[in-house]
């Protein structure tokens, strides 16, 4: 560790508090469907109450992270295959509590080099810090990794993509593909700029299969064997297990999910209509190093417009849903809670309500 490292870690437990929490979400998609219901007559988009319900979850975490799957690309907007919302969708999942948006995903160049720039200036604007794509090298040497300070903690974080649908980055931006040679240095760099914790966001895996592939594996221990505290997965649009296992040539725990699955989208198959959000306790241990102490989930379930409720609605897997939906929701609930009991390792469920964390 450099002399800067362990001036910062020395200075962060005098200055930080005892713990922070952090809460992760899947992939926040924007389907055809979703753009014409939130199209006003004035033609404007409106995407308010899409999160009123897991508000108070997002807004009371110390630090949410979520994955935008679409590019801020600017008119004409467009669903799947080739996505592209308003920004109005990004100011929303601002107004919902995130403090962090991951851009390193299969569709992140679906409007190409441009609509990528474009993305970044968007949140740019809006005051939403980000990492996993770059306008060029040189902001890509200077920014990634990201390190923030959540409140005296120091978390480093970064963000990769196993591709870009063969879209080919056409000038100078620049997408984190998974490379592990690269991803080495991204992490031992990350330590070298002070970060206590480190948090890789993966954009992995297949799509619609509930549990984690043999390279989704062998990529986890990877990252553990580099020192990664927190490894969280998205792209399957489904969720798969999470393990909270034990480090020992490290000495601490190690929080992997391979796959949080959908936030928010159109999508209808039963598997796909809602996710998880996982939430992690970072505490300082008695020596004053920061370590992950504990992690829950929590399922959240996409209510699609009716007659009356005019935009999609992300609701806890717990709340009251319209009769016509209920089926598909308790069909979602049913087969991902039988992953996450046959297959998750320490990582319960969250069994406090969502009004319990109003602030």
């Amino acid at each position: 560790m450099s002399l800067i490292a362990i001036v910062l870690s020395i200075a962060a437990s005098f200055f930080s508090t005892d713990s922070v929490e952090l809460v992760f979400a899947g992939d926040a998609m924007q389907h055809e469907r979703q753009i014409v219901a939130a199209k006003s007559s004035g033609g404007s988009y409106d995407y308010s109450g899409y999160y009123d319900e897991v508000r108070p979850y997002i807004e009371s975490a110390d630090f949410a992270v979520v994955n935008l799957e679409t590019p801020l690309g600017g008119k004409p907007y467009s669903g799947y295959p080739m996505f592209c919302a308003p920004d109005s969708y990004a100011e929303e999942l601002k107004d919902a509590g995130f403090d962090f948006i991951l851009t390193a995903n299969n569709h992140t160049l679906d409007r190409r080099d441009k609509g990528l720039k474009r993305t970044l200036d968007a949140l740019d604007r809006l005051g939403l810090p980000h990492t996993g794509t770059f306008r060029n090298r040189t902001e890509r040497d200077s920014l990634c990794p990201a390190i923030v300070d959540v409140k005296g903690f120091k978390i480093g974080m970064l963000n990769y993509t196993y591709g870009t649908n063969g879209i080919k980055i056409q000038n100078d931006a620049v997408v984190n593909y998974i490379d592990r040679q690269q991803i080495r240095k991204d992490i031992a760099k990350a330590k070298e700029k002070g970060a206590e914790i480190i948090a890789v966001c993966m954009h992995w895996g297949i799509e619609y299969v509930l549990l984690p592939n043999a390279e989704q594996k062998r990529l986890a221990r990877f990252l553990e064997d580099e020192g990664v505290d927190l490894i969280i997965g998205s792209h399957p649009h489904v969720i798969q297990p999470m393990e909270m296992n034990y480090n020992d040539e490290y000495g601490k725990k190690v929080l992997t999910v391979y796959s949080l699955g959908n936030f928010v989208s159109a999508m209808r198959k039963d598997d796909t209509v809602g996710g998880a959000m996982v939430r992690v306790r970072i505490k300082r241990d008695g020596s004053g190093k920061a370590i992950v102490d504990t992690a829950t989930y929590r399922l959240v379930v996409v209510q699609p417009p009716s007659s009356s409720q005019k935009n999609f609605k992300v609701l806890p897997a717990e709340a009251n849903f319209r009769k016509d939906f209920q089926p598909k929701k308790n069909q979602f609930v049913r087969r991902a809670t039988e992953i996450f009991r046959k297959h998750n390792k320490n990582v319960p469920a969250d069994s406090m309500s969502i009004s319990s964390y109003m602030r």
